[in-house]
């Protein structure tokens, strides 16, 4: 078992730039069910063995796909959302980094409508080791296990991931929620899908400064069966200075790292480093 993504996911990808290009070649090569590219003038696109549309609306007119996974530049990435949720997508990947604020905002409006659920933007996708890989992220370091992986950043998200294959362990899926400042999903939903899934048995969410997404989790926290590890990161960042992503600026008190520790220090356990988190898994005996 795995959450959002696993075998039988069938995705298209929107955006066959360069980097589209690429990634989409890595998926299949991973055995991600990748059926259809999508790429308004093209009608194919070299090395892909895959059908090319000009619109997701066309492809899925010619084939069956649940998911889309969307490079599209930022100033035109809203619009393809919406495409691919007009289609009938219930799944977006948004790898795009740094979409409008008005533009995404106006998106996670309508996708709400319509329970289309979108990871990103500014995300290095999802993986569900062994099963589907829909994203950027180097597939080699994740082990199939039973850790639930959610982080804001994609590097600390391979961090961990790596930290934990070298200690043995291995993951149910892994996915980043993105960087930027207004996100699709939030931790609290995504903690709500490992909560259900059988295979998850304890959960890592890595978090950062700024916004108040990780706090906004505590409810969900303590409503859990399944322990909670979170790391914070950025505790010596200085306030209103922004760190790498869109989001990760300390506007006010409650958004530094510091904060954040504090809070969820009440409802689980709390890593003061990453490698604090495997003497958390060995005391928790997973």
């Amino acid at each position: 078992m795995s959450i959002l993504i696993n075998t039988s996911t069938k995705a298209i990808v929107q955006g066959l730039g360069k980097q589209g290009i690429l990634h989409t070649k890595l998926c299949l090569q991973y055995g991600s069910k990748i059926v259809a590219g999508v790429s308004f003038g093209k009608s194919y696109v070299e090395g892909l063995d895959i059908p090319v549309f000009n619109c997701a609306n066309q492809a899925l007119q010619h084939v069956q796909a649940d998911t889309s996974l969307i490079f599209v530049p930022a100033n035109s990435a809203a619009d393809a959302i919406l495409e691919a949720q007009d289609a009938g997508i219930k799944l977006a990947i948004v790898i795009t980094e740094g979409i409008p604020l008005q533009d995404m905002l106006k998106v996670k409006a309508f996708a709400q409508k319509s329970d289309m659920k979108i990871i990103g933007p500014n995300t290095p996708g999802i993986i569900s080791p062994n099963e589907c890989k829909l994203g950027i992220m180097p597939e080699q370091i994740f082990n199939k296990g039973n850790i639930g992986l959610v982080s804001r950043s994609g590097t600390l998200m391979y961090e961990i991931a790596l930290q934990l294959k070298e200690a043995g362990y291995g993951i149910s899926t892994a996915l980043g929620i993105g960087g930027d400042a207004v996100l699709g999903m939030s931790f609290a939903e995504v903690l709500n899908f490992f909560e259900d899934d059988p295979q998850t048995k304890c959960v890592i969410m890595i978090g950062e400064i700024g916004g108040i997404l990780e706090t906004q989790a505590i409810d969900t926290i303590k409503s859990m069966s399944k322990k909670v590890i979170a790391y914070i990161a950025g505790k010596n960042a200085p306030k209103q200075k922004k760190m790498g992503h869109a989001g990760a600026i300390v506007s006010i008190k409650d958004e530094s790292a510091q904060a954040k520790i504090e809070a969820l220090s009440n409802v689980c356990l709390v890593a003061k480093n990453p490698f604090e988190i495997n003497y958390f898994l060995r005391s928790l005996s997973i």
